[in-house]
């Protein structure tokens, strides 16, 4: 009679046990890998919905908007009519307790829920207080209309409450020049513009630290495959 081979339950037992280590090793990547691509595919949408909204008011007015024809109370009313949007989260200063993201311009009251690129301190929450919309997707776009001329929009693309909430990680900032264009952060001549990647550190404790990441994570792959 021949003799037939099979597996031992100890080979079997090692072979799964090597498939286990396997799978735990790579696992995580491939769940990171796979984070890291929708927020990439997030921030694009970002820019995108944003710019449209833009271009339908400049459509209907003729003009874009800047800090010159907008102010605190006229900028997210004139953005709104162009968006989807589900939630309207107040300004997030003047009535911080109805805001998602609440600044009473209190370190001991105002939320701790946005941190800098590295995660290593607070971001400063003077950039997002003059209004805050959630869209259909979840998205939270922030407004920032400082009276020195200089508009900011800020879009956490996958929402408030899933993290990491780190800026330059899913949380985007873009300005809107002088002549009404949106511009990503990061970009040469937008504020927070470094040639040394001052905004854009995977070292730095800025507050700000990740501000001027967004140009990179529109243009750049390898960006998502380096994050701290």
């Amino acid at each position: 009679m021949q003799k037939k081979n099979a597996f031992t339950l100890a080979e079997v037992l090692i072979t799964l046990g090597i498939i286990g280590v396997v799978a735990a090793m790579t696992l995580p990547t491939l769940v990171q890998n796979n984070q890291n691509k929708e927020l990439q595919t997030g921030v694009k949408k970002a820019y995108s919905v944003l710019g449209q909204a833009l271009n339908m008011y400049q459509a209907e007015y003729g003009e874009r908007i800047t800090s010159q024809n907008t102010d605190v109370h006229t900028l997210k009313p004139a953005l709104k009519k162009y968006l989807k949007v589900v939630k309207d989260c107040g300004l997030g200063f003047d009535d911080a307790e109805k805001a998602c993201i609440k600044n009473f311009g209190d370190a001991e009251k105002d939320s701790t829920t946005y941190k800098n690129f590295t995660g290593s301190n607070s971001i400063n929450l003077t950039y997002f207080d003059d209004g805050q919309l959630i869209l259909p997707d979840g998205s939270f776009i922030l407004i920032e209309n400082q009276i020195i001329g200089r508009i900011y929009l800020i879009v956490d693309v996958n929402g408030y409450l899933k993290r990491p909430n780190r800026l330059g990680k899913d949380l985007f900032m873009f300005q809107i020049d002088s002549k009404g264009v949106l511009r990503p952060m990061g970009t040469e001549g937008t504020d927070y513009y470094d040639k040394n990647d001052k905004y854009c550190s995977s070292t730095s404790n800025d507050k700000m630290n990740g501000a001027g990441c967004t140009y990179k994570a529109l243009i750049d792959d390898d960006f998502w495959k380096n994050l701290p």
